[in-house]
């Protein structure tokens, strides 16, 4: 357990020397939040959850009630100890927990046991990410890379406690969603001051390597990534940088495209019903040739083991909670590779053809369209364009972040026209480098099966299904299958293909 020494202090040697919004930094360049020390602030968290874990077990299990998304219950930990905690050598503080009975609900949906949940947090010292951004908030992440913990804001808090019932309703209905998944709400209250944590899932496993990361809301007003942020080594790139790098989107298989659209779709209505706006997609870009070559080039130079991202998960405790997983998609798709089975990625590929896993998710949903942001809005649009800023009424930003993501960062990979006659047909049979892809065969397992007219979509084939052998084959931009028919008549194009291969 990390020491709690300096829980609350505001002597002069904890003067702040530069701060964002509550956090800072002091003198000796650890980061404080509310003049609270990092690591006192880490291991005040892992007292007070292990101890509300430990006495809700105690508590029988029953359905969830109206006034349990109001209860918030709350425990002293004094630095001589009680019957209830541990004694300790650090400043008293008291440790605020928001709807246990309601969280504990929350995470038996997703699959999350009490034990899981208390060894992923306590078990271990939380890990303190260093792009915590510019709102001010401070971000651990779970040694297992399980659980994100975020510092939120008074007015942030009392709106999650707000949006509990209809959470609660929401998920009921519908666990896969790219929408946060909320764990707890806790309040650590020392030296005068309330420091607010939620725990959510975390979005981005450290074990898989971020070649690009992008925060992006639709919006193009003032809508790149600062100088400094550029320096980091994975800066967080936003919408015009995005247009930029990537005109042509992350291309992504029918099936996938399709589940994806309809989460978003389904997610930005539940939000818009809230008055909720404001919010962002994480999108986090794994280019698996790249990390290949990054690979082959540590074991060249043997430094094998300066790769210090923690080894992929042997299984994630919580369900619903991958990317491929939150949009419904199979995690098995008609192009999956090998390595993206425990990857929890999307496989998407760049105009060029590059493969990549791609992992999503909606962040900052606690902003609800009060009257401050609509003063914000009024004032942006008399001075821009209104229908460019960020900040919007929730009906509109809904709808332009929902064309955003699903016309302009993520589209469906086109079916290429490809004509092929009988006199051809042998010729990619026995020469498939003759077609004009930068691949050649990969497989060769054929399945036999009955193809009727409807399903091809010609009129112009037989009036009775002909027989057909389908033999798979892989290309660098589009996935289809060569067809040998026997019979004499007839065009087969790449769209009866693709209709073929993606139904």
């Amino acid at each position: 357990m990390a020491s709690l020494e300096g829980l609350g202090s505001s002597s002069s040697s904890q003067t702040i020397k530069k701060t964002i919004g509550h956090r800072g930094l002091d003198p000796s360049g650890e980061t404080t939040y509310k003049k609270t020390t990092s690591s006192a602030l880490k291991g005040a968290i892992q007292l007070g959850i292990t101890h509300t874990v430990g006495s809700l077990s105690q508590k029988p299990e029953r359905d969830v009630l109206m006034q349990d998304f109001e209860v918030v219950e709350s425990i002293f930990f004094p630095s001589e100890g009680s019957n209830l905690t541990p004694a300790h050598h650090y400043s008293d503080f008291r440790f605020k927990t928001y709807a246990p009975i309601a969280f504990r609900y929350f995470r038996e949906m997703f699959g999350i046991r009490p034990d899981d949940y208390l060894y992923s947090l306590c078990n271990e010292e939380l890990i303190e990410l260093s792009n915590s951004g510019a709102s001010g908030s401070l971000f651990y992440v779970s040694s297992d890379d399980e659980f994100i913990i975020k510092t939120v804001q008074h007015k942030e808090a009392e709106f999650l406690q707000k949006l509990l019932p209809g959470y609660f309703m929401n998920l009921n209905q519908n666990k896969r969603t790219l929408l946060p998944k909320f764990y707890g709400l806790y309040c650590v209250q020392a030296g005068g001051k309330n420091i607010r944590i939620a725990v959510m899932n975390n979005l981005l496993p450290r074990a898989v390597h971020m070649h690009l990361k992008y925060d992006m809301k639709g919006s193009t007003y003032k809508r790149r990534a600062s100088a400094k942020e550029r320096e980091r080594a994975v800066p967080t790139f936003k919408d015009l940088d995005f247009i930029q790098d990537l005109p042509d989107g992350l291309l992504l298989e029918p099936d996938n495209y399709n589940a994806l659209s309809k989460t978003i779709q389904r997610d930005c209505l539940l939000l818009q019903s809230f008055k909720i706006m404001d919010y962002s997609m994480l999108v986090g870009i794994h280019n698996l040739e790249q990390a290949a070559r990054e690979q082959a080039a540590r074991e060249r130079a043997g430094e094998e083991a300066a790769d210090q991202r923690p080894p992929p998960s042997q299984g994630q405790k919580s369900l619903y909670c991958t990317a491929i997983e939150a949009i419904q998609g199979e995690a098995h798709g008609k192009a999956a590779l090998d390595t993206e089975d425990n990857m929890g990625g999307i496989p998407a590929r760049n105009s060029k053809g590059k493969r990549m896993l791609v992992y999503i998710g909606i962040i900052d949903i606690l902003q609800s369209y009060r009257f401050v942001k609509k003063i914000e809005h009024s004032w942006k649009a008399l001075v821009h364009d209104g229908d460019t800023v960020s900040v919007h009424r929730p009906g509109f930003y809904a709808d332009r972040f929902q064309k955003f993501m699903c016309n302009t960062v993520f589209k469906k990979i086109p079916c290429k026209r490809l004509s092929v006659t009988l006199q051809n047909l042998s010729t990619l049979w026995l020469h498939p480098d003759s077609l004009p892809f930068s691949r050649s065969v990969l497989s060769l397992n054929s399945v036999e099966t009955t193809l009727s007219n409807s399903l091809l979509g010609s009129s112009e084939l037989a009036t009775t299904a002909p027989s057909v052998r389908f033999v798979c084959v892989s290309f660098a931009k589009l996935s289809c299958y060569a067809v040998v028919l026997n019979i004499s008549h007839g065009l087969i194009t790449a769209s009866h293909l693709c209709h073929v291969l993606y139904g």
